[in-house]
């Protein structure tokens, strides 16, 4: 046994291969022995030769020795293996298998031996040996659960492992089949355990997300019968720890198990559900479960018990309670007997701690006790639960909010008690004051806002038959201009004051309200005294009498007031606030500071505004529109120098209409913009055809409308129509209001330097009626001014006129401007002006607006040549 078998006999290399064919040596060897043995007593052998056979014994002696020991050492090992081994062909045939094979399958070996691997599993697929060899090949083993089959058709799973095996010098492998019978039965009985323990389990993954709950689990938080892991969501509950504080998510001892990979114990976790305010207490001990060869939790167990019932006397949890602002109690109804926590005692704030049902209502209000107690004999007699606000007052007179909730006990059949939480929501409907008082009020003036006047209004109005009810809609005359001039904080400014005046004026008489912008409501009773809403309405006016003052710079702010009564004028709210308005925009449009009543025949004028606008619409697609020129004439020798285009317009369905009836109209939605464009053009159409004609070039002054000149495509499209008729710049006159003189900003001076490099005359028209700002006057690049008409009209008998007519001509002359004079309709006007040094003048002592042919006839008279004076 100690010497070393030849190799050609037994090789290490050979694996199993060695071992079977040294069987088949072996009885070779025993007989080749016996004959040996006979041989070396034969007495005629010599002693050399007899010498020689005794070696040769020895040898074979030892050599089958060794031979035998090895077959036995190889099918000891192969059948003391406990898993069922086999070792497999390539194709999968399988060339031997040990006894707990034979057993497990309770076959014979024969029975396996030389069949296809089929034979212990038949649902294999055809191919199932190429990803073994495939793992194989790469120097990796290859693991798989199947279902084998016994000889008895009963079915048993298996874990194969599969390696590398040299047999008989072919290349096979060893399969080792692990029966997981008794695993599966383990992991069946685990998972029933799982299901049908009382302590809640849940599993979690390394994203933290919940792979598995069992049903207590589910059960202790409120997730019904039949529903998945999926429904249950933390994100519902806010957990606190013992101590009542808000935890991180981070230290969840779930999470922390995974960060750690330690086993977090016994930790006390609050957790307060959002929607339903309810608070359970919880035990939960964490553990981390490695994957095999991990070395970070793959995910984490989380056992916890309900501990909500045994923590109600402990003081921890009174405190916890406390924090939370809710407390706990309950109540027998056999003996009438209450038990309150702590938190609960101080919510109520009675003298002495109740201890029966009345004692603990005697610090509700009617009727809320008389719910509290119709509640509690509910639950008594049907059994289920209730959830009320109710409103008391403690001792020292504090008013409070509190949310009861309670039910009977699920152990209890008689429902005879009952238990449940009381939460002070005092804040929270404090804020819901606070909320519903913000949604009232505007923010800027404290007033009343829309929404709620019309609520206001519309409950007045629900019996609007008999509803005497008056509505003044206040609207700021000039309050556009502080608000361009000054900026929005004096707007604001300007509101803010405007509200204060006007409350002060109606005082107790009647409600006030911004409606919005710089537009107030005030409505009042008039049903006492008749006359009530204009005398509000002139003691508002009254308060507008001084004047506005934004640091160094004063306003004179007035307001235009419409007036409208229920039922008279209107049977619902917006109905009587439009009457109201109405009332207001004609009181603004004929004289500002001043109130005016709704009547039939504002309406009705309102209605023809209404449908001004709309025919408005359609005029320029229509061809409605019209120029009339009004001669431009030097005062001294009465010679035309320019004419003005004024528009007209003939309406198919409204007659003629004065350009003060739809301009303002035009303004307001817009389509002054397109009226404007058609202006231009027809006006350059018009000089070029005069020029045609053989009457020169005429200049021809447009005005522009400020919304034309805010777009960015003024200069350029004053340039394409020139272009078009083939006219020089100087053969156009744009006349701006002075709005544009505040308007300070870079687009601003681009646009007057573009239409200037045109050659096209710059004027501002009616100059002096609105905010004359001088110190931008200076610095926009024009050519001259336009006097107004409500000023040359007074002259030369109203000082005050005479006055404003020599500031602005002094003030052309300054800055080196020219000055043209409207509406000169007598010869003193004319005389009055020459005195002053205006040099041209237009009005109907010289001609009103003419036709093109008229105006034509005009400058073929040789005294009516154009000049260029």
């Amino acid at each position: 046994m100690n010497g070393t078998p030849p190799a050609d006999l037994y090789s290490p290399d050979a694996g199993a291969a060695g071992f079977l064919s040294s069987e088949a040596l072996h009885e070779d060897a025993a007989r080749l022995l016996d004959s040996l043995r006979q041989a070396s007593t034969d007495a005629s052998l010599d002693d050399e030769t007899r010498q020689l056979m005794k070696q040769a014994l020895e040898l074979l002696r030892v050599t089958t020795t060794q031979k035998d020991w090895a077959l036995l050492r190889y099918r000891a090992l192969f059948d003391a293996v406990p898993d069922p081994v086999s070792i497999l062909a390539e194709d999968g045939t399988v060339l031997d298998l040990n006894k707990a094979g034979m057993a497990a399958y309770k076959r014979q070996r024969e029975e396996i031996i030389g069949q296809n691997i089929n034979v212990l599993n038949p649902e294999l697929p055809h191919d199932h040996m190429d990803p073994v060899w495939e793992s194989l090949n790469r120097g990796d083993s290859y693991v798989i659960e199947v279902t084998n089959m016994r000889g008895d058709g009963t079915r048993f799973p298996v874990e194969v492992h599969s390696a590398n095996f040299v047999f008989d010098g072919r290349k096979s492998l060893v399969a080792v089949a692990r029966d997981l019978s008794k695993r599966h039965e383990a992991e069946l009985r685990y998972r029933e355990l799982m299901e049908v323990i009382d302590k809640g389990i849940v599993v979690q993954n390394q994203a933290r997300e919940i792979v598995y709950a069992n049903r207590a689990a589910m059960r202790i938080f409120g997730v019904g019968e039949g529903r998945r892991t999926n429904d249950l969501n933390l994100e519902h509950w806010r957990i606190v720890d013992e101590h009542g504080h808000e935890m991180t998510s981070d230290a969840l001892p779930a999470h922390r198990a995974l960060a750690t990979g330690q086993v977090i114990e016994s930790m006390l976790l609050g957790l307060y559900h959002r929607e339903h305010k309810q608070l359970l207490w919880l035990t939960v001990t964490s553990v981390p479960q490695f994957a095999p060869g991990g070395s970070k939790p793959a995910q984490v167990t989380s056992l916890f018990s309900d501990v909500t019932a045994l923590k109600r006397d402990s003081a921890l949890f009174d405190r916890a309670q406390s924090l939370a602002h809710i407390g706990g109690w309950e109540w027998d109804a056999g003996r009438d007997r209450v038990y309150l926590t702590e938190e609960a005692i101080r919510i109520l704030g009675p003298a002495q701690t109740p201890d029966n049902i009345e004692a603990m209502l005697a610090s509700l209000r009617e009727p809320d006790r008389r719910r509290f107690r119709t509640a509690m004999e509910n639950v008594v007699e049907t059994g289920g639960g209730f959830d009320l606000e109710l409103q008391g007052s403690r001792l020292d007179g504090h008013p409070f909010w509190i949310r009861v909730i309670g039910e009977a006990e699920a152990s209890d059949p008689t429902a005879s008690r009952i238990t449940g939480t009381l939460q002070d929501i005092s804040l929270d409907k404090r804020a819901e004051e606070t909320l519903r008082i913000q949604a009232r009020t505007d923010p800027l003036t404290g007033l009343m806002n829309r929404d709620a006047v019309l609520n206001e209004l519309g409950t007045r109005l629900i019996d609007p038959v008999h509803a005497q009810v008056a509505l003044l809609y206040i609207d700021l005359d000039r309050f556009k201009t502080v608000n361009d001039v000054l900026g929005h904080s004096a707007g604001d400014e300007l509101l803010m004051q405007a509200a204060a005046r006007i409350l002060a004026a109606v005082g107790t008489e009647g409600l006030v309200a911004r409606f919005g912008g710089d537009e107030f409501l005030v409505i009042c009773d008039a049903s006492g005294d008749p006359a009530q809403p204009e005398r509000l309405a002139d003691a508002v006016l009254g308060a507008f009498a001084d004047s506005f003052r934004f640091g160094k710079d004063e306003f004179a702010i007035t307001a235009s007031i419409g007036i409208a009564r229920a039922p008279t004028d209107g049977l619902r709210p917006q109905q009587l606030i439009q009457n109201a308005d109405i009332a207001m925009y004609d009181s603004k449009h004929r004289a500002r500071n001043a109130w005016q009543a709704f009547t039939p025949e504002l309406a009705r004028r309102q209605q023809d505004r209404l449908q001004i606008e709309t025919q408005l619409r359609r005029a320029v697609d229509n061809e409605e529109f019209r120029l009339v020129y009004q001669p431009q004439v030097d005062l001294r020798r009465g010679h035309i120098v320019a004419a003005e285009a004024l528009i007209r317009w003939q309406n198919h369905q409204l007659g003629e209409l004065r350009p003060d009836l739809f301009i303002s109209h035009a303004e307001t939605t817009g389509d002054i913009v397109r009226i404007g464009s058609w202006v231009l053009r027809e006006a350059c159409r018009q000089v070029r055809e005069w020029h045609d004609q053989g009457l020169g070039i005429v200049r021809v002054a447009v005005n522009v409308s400020y919304r034309q000149f805010a777009g960015d495509e003024l200069a350029e499209n004053v340039r394409a129509v020139l272009a078009e008729y083939d006219l020089p710049g100087s053969a156009l006159e744009l006349e701006f209001t002075e709005r544009v003189l505040i308007e300070d900003a870079p687009a601003t001076l681009k646009t007057f330097a573009e239409l200037r490099e045109l050659g096209v005359v710059l004027t501002i028209d009616d100059f002096g009626e609105g905010y004359s700002a001088l110190n931008y006057l200076r610095r926009l690049p024009i050519h001259g001014l336009k006097l107004s008409q409500l000023f040359t009209e007074g002259v030369p008998n109203n000082r005050s006129d005479v006055a404003v007519c020599q500031a602005v001509s002094a003030i052309a002359r300054s800055l080196g401007l020219a000055l043209v004079a409207e509406g000169v309709e007598s010869e003193a006007q004319r005389q009055f002006l020459l005195q002053l040094g205006v040099p041209v003048g237009q009005g109907f002592l010289f001609a009103p607006g003419l036709s093109p042919d008229e105006f034509a006839s005009r400058l073929r008279s040789p005294e009516e040549r154009v000049s260029n004076a």
